[in-house]
């Protein structure tokens, strides 16, 4: 029923299920493997994982195995009865190497490879993707990237809720079934606990129980150009793979601005990947429904013969509009801040700046937007949040007929602050005729001496990348800015005082000025559709 429903082809294999392997690594460390055989030899894909090898990745594998596939589902070391402990990133590539070198050995692989990794999984294979070649056939890269240190400090802020609720998670998978279902069913009070806490080299301790040596160093390590990040990230051998890449994305993903450099990156290249995106957050049902209805088609296709043409197929939101092409061709339309809280394309005329106080002790909330978990993620109503005294709007006109944006949005904000550690944090927001401001895409930035330059009077000129956007705002819809000093916990907040990380415990409010005048144009960059684009519309 759910092959029939998600369009898969026919299966029509008889499968046996190998539990457990042992794979030994060079370090002599075995990795807990299960292979999912169908009844013939035949090529094989490859998953490796820290979530275990049961739910997602058994389903997969079924749904490949009785297509002819063969599945190894592997459990990446210190995690599901693999030997060693669990640290980020750094032994994927060798323990994949290896896990290659044995996959080449057995007697039922006839050669052609492919992998599909949702989130970390596609981290991992990311890893050996370049080292993969000649058997690499067809590559299946679900919201995920081959830089996660973009991810982690975004901005060159902390992803607080990402980092803190991935670490939780982690720890979580030692906890028996029965006492984290209490857990969540309580709403997680540790990591909110967590989230709150400071100093923040103890908010895992607060978290999960115990302190994860891997967010120490995270908190350690952010410095950009870290030593500690340099065997961590992929990015540096993208333009080596050559295999066909099938990427789905969804534009409330916390991935999603990494995983479209990755595409820009292979389309570069030649390599012509194709790319999915949809309404979707990192955990959303509609995202992994769409993983399987895209994935396994295309594994099988390439695998056993002449895969699927690469195609874009984007779904919008705002309303479920179809295009069929990244980058969409646009124009990068300015949206002016404007005194009296309005927005128009028109420069701004002589005026005073807007002000208000950020303190980071009752710190700005971030609500909705790309975050881990999804029932937190996505759009949400931000009245709330733009009633605060410390968060400012700009809003336009009603819209006389539909304005369709696609591609990536930046924010020039002219601002000056009475500390110089501040963050900026810009939000485009969907106003309905009733009233309701929903988030369509955002960004932060940390500034910091020296990061942005300085006028004599101390203001900056400061360019927040927002997430990219595939968005229609309706006739009768209006466009709002919001402008704050943050958005915790999405991001960590800013203490005011450039103390580590990690140690911050002191707390300074400072006093916050956004300019918009003939000189100091702070503005927003819509890209937005042109014409030319109206054949790929569907």
């Amino acid at each position: 029923m759910l092959s029939a429903a998600l369009g898969l082809p026919k299966a029509d294999h008889k499968i046996k299920i190998r539990r457990g392997l042992s794979v030994r690594a060079r370090d002599g460390a075995i990795l807990r493997t299960d292979h999912y055989a169908p009844d013939q030899d035949g090529p094989a894909v490859l998953i490796r994982t820290p979530y275990g090898r049961g739910a997602a990745a058994a389903l997969i594998g079924r749904l490949c195995a009785t297509r002819g596939l063969h599945v190894v589902v592997q459990s990446c070391r210190g995690t599901f009865g693999s030997d060693g402990r669990f640290e980020p990133l750094i032994h994927e590539r060798d323990d994949g190497v290896d896990t290659l070198d044995w996959l080449r050995r057995q007697p039922w692989y006839t050669g052609r490879l492919g992998m599909l990794g949702i989130s970390y999984q596609g981290a991992a294979h990311w890893a050996i993707a370049a080292d993969a070649a000649p058997d690499l056939a067809a590559v299946v890269a679900v919201v995920t990237t081959s830089a996660m240190r973009d991810l982690t400090y975004a901005g060159e802020a902390f992803s607080l809720d990402t980092v803190l609720t991935w670490t939780e998670l982690l720890e979580a998978q030692t906890v028996p079934w029965l006492a984290r279902q209490v857990e969540l069913r309580r709403g997680q009070p540790r990591l909110t606990a967590g989230f709150a806490h400071l100093p923040l080299a103890e908010a895992d301790l607060v978290a999960t129980g115990g302190t994860v040596p891997f967010f120490q160093q995270w908190l350690a390590e952010h410095a950009a150009g870290a030593a500690y990040w340099r065997d961590r990230v992929f990015d540096g051998r993208l333009a080596e793979v050559t295999a066909p890449v099938a990427m789905v994305a969804g534009w409330h993903d916390i991935f999603l601005p990494a995983q479209l450099d990755d595409f820009q990156v292979l389309s570069e290249a030649g390599a012509r990947p194709s790319l999915t995106i949809g309404p979707w957050t990192h955990g959303s049902p509609g995202l992994f429904a769409a993983t399987l209805r895209t994935g396994i088609p295309f594994l099988v296709g390439h695998l056993t013969g002449d895969g699927p043409a690469a195609a874009v197929d984007i779904t919008l939101t705002g309303r479920p509009e179809r295009r069929h092409a990244w980058p969409a061709a646009s124009t990068p339309t300015a949206w002016h801040l404007q005194p009296g809280g309005g927005l128009s394309g028109a420069v701004a005329p002589d005026s005073a700046p807007d002000e208000f106080t950020y303190d980071p002790a009752d710190p700005t909330p971030s609500v909705g937007g790309p975050v881990l978990v999804a029932h937190r993620a996505g759009p949400a109503d931000n009245s709330g949040l733009e009633a605060r005294a410390d968060v400012l709007t700009w809003t336009g006109a009603p819209l006389e007929h539909d304005l369709t944006a696609i591609g990536p949005v930046r924010a020039e904000i002219w601002e000056s602050g009475s500390l110089p550690y501040r963050d900026v944090f810009v939000r485009l927001c969907d106003v309905d005729p009733a009233g309701v401001s929903r988030n369509v895409c955002d960004g932060l930035v940390r500034v910091a001496p020296g990061r942005f330059p300085e006028e004599a009077d101390g203001v900056c000129r400061v360019t927040v990348p927002l997430w990219p956007i595939g968005h229609v705002f309706r006739a009768g819809h209006r466009l709002r800015v919001q402008v704050s000093g943050g958005a915790h916990p999405r991001w960590a907040r800013n203490p005011g005082t450039g103390e580590p990380l990690g140690a911050a415990v002191t707390l300074r409010s400072a006093r916050r000025r956004v300019f918009h005048d003939g000189v100091r144009r702070s503005a927003l960059f819509l890209p937005v559709e042109t014409a030319a684009v109206a054949e790929t519309k569907s």
